[in-house]
């Protein structure tokens, strides 16, 4: 008799702590066959990505390489994109892979499954803005985030060469989205550039101009009023300049156009605005998805055309009991992996599937080490308590070791924690390659 063949598609925070518990509980028993899928060798996690970009985060040391950790964890790992899915022979279909020189090195593949989980998560939107695409970074991906960072190092070097032979030197930086990535981003390169000095560079933090620039009234709109106060009153003390209720039109090389007719002048432009699932997604013939690409699911998180297939993360649309949709955040992600794992345990126990209620553990903002600030939920009076300073960091920190102890245990999550404490004596406080 054959075991059941379970694929995940997509290794994010969700996606590869869900293999991770589907390894260890069915495929070290061989009672399932447990397969994930990823586009990339290695996991980072993603709320890290603004900190590899500015140079805080060497993401060769926390980066997870997919292959070791599944021999680890008893699952197998395809390196490949989906391109396509046939629902009626349950097959999943990957898309051949190149080198860098565009030469083929795995040629089409189809997977066969008898449940599929997405978990390809979201990447930034920028409606269809013209230039956005052409003239801004992009921080969905570590490639993106080290691409980013490469070129900020370059021009760090020109500025420093220029400030050297007595020019004035201004980086003028535009970030569009005034979420917790765009304001996040703009604390770490304040820390960055006012690091600069100590390893020898011509500049600090009076050269940087940052300017955040939001559609909406305020900044954090996902949290309470009172923390994107407290995020804008720090924010000042940096002298990062804040543009509420600024519509941007079109990007060009030299900056931001807004819907009044001004351009805010920008070397570096980032867009960090908007969310949504990857476009293969809303392509796939029989998958009901929403406009932004999401798939449709129930609230057992199982998809509303196939109940063999689930969704998790930020690539789901899933309905609540009060009408709203669950928000794109890690949290999200790691209960929605936690639910799938309980609902397949049942489905091959032939158990019934439970409805999956999102639980708000509140939110945090870090900005880099001059504060933290967020919100926390009390599970018993479901109201909020607003956190900051060094206890907010303290917090902010361990969500990160959550995702850690998830993938890898107590006990290497302690040696991982002990080893980061070394790096940070023998190694420079910034990434400088």
């Amino acid at each position: 008799m054959s075991i059941p063949k379970i694929v995940v598609v997509g290794g994010g925070a969700g996606g590869l702590e869900l293999a991770t518990r589907l390894g260890n509980k069915l495929g070290k028993k061989g009672k399932a066959e447990i397969h994930l899928v990823d586009t990339n060798p290695t996991h980072l996690w993603k709320p890290l990505l603004h900190e590899v970009a500015t140079g805080s985060l060497d993401s060769g040391i926390d980066e997870v390489s997919y292959r070791a950790h599944a021999y680890y964890h008893y699952f197998n790992f395809h390196l490949g994109s989906m391109s396509n899915l046939d629902q009626t022979e349950r097959t999943l279909t990957l898309a051949p892979t190149m080198d860098s020189a565009g030469r083929q090195v795995q040629p089409e593949r189809t997977l066969k499954y008898d449940y599929l989980v997405l978990a390809v998560g979201s990447k930034t939107n920028d409606f269809g803005t013209p230039g956005a695409a052409e003239f801004c970074a992009f921080l969905d991906s570590r490639k993106q985030a080290d691409r980013f960072h490469r070129q900020l190092l370059d021009t760090y070097l020109k500025l420093s060469n220029d400030a050297g032979e007595g020019k004035p030197v201004v980086l003028k930086i535009g970030i569009v989205g005034a979420g917790a990535t765009g304001v996040e981003l703009a604390a770490e390169l304040h820390n960055t550039t006012a690091l600069l000095r100590a390893y020898g560079l011509n500049l600090g933090s009076e050269n940087l101009e940052v300017t955040i620039i939001e559609a909406g009234p305020r900044v954090l709109p996902a949290l309470p009023e009172r923390i994107s106060n407290s995020v804008v009153e720090e924010l000042g003390k940096l002298n990062i300049s804040i543009r509420t209720n600024t519509k941007v039109t079109q990007v060009t090389d030299k900056g931001f156009e807004t819907a009044d007719g001004e351009l805010i002048e920008a070397d570096t432009r980032v867009w960090a605005a908007g969310v949504k699932a990857p476009e293969f997604l809303g392509g796939i013939e029989g998958l009901t998805t929403t406009r932004n690409n999401q798939v449709e699911v129930k609230p057992s998180l199982q998809s509303t055309s196939d109940d063999r297939i689930f969704a998790i993360g930020d690539c789901a649309s899933c309905p609540q009991p009060d009408g709203s949709r669950v928000p794109p955040r890690a949290q999200s992600a790691h209960q929605m992996a936690s639910h799938v794992y309980k609902n397949l345990m049942n489905l091959l126990n032939n158990q019934p599937l439970k409805g999956y209620v999102y639980k708000d553990h509140g939110s945090l903002v870090s900005l880099s080490r001059y504060s933290t600030v967020g919100n926390l939920m009390g599970n018993l009076t479901g109201k909020s308590m607003m956190i900051e300073g060094r206890v907010a960091r303290v917090v902010y920190i361990s969500l990160y070791r959550l995702h850690q102890i998830a993938l890898h245990g107590y006990i290497r999550t302690f040696l991982i924690m002990f080893s980061a404490r070394i790096n940070r004596i023998i190694r420079p406080r910034l990434k400088l390659h």
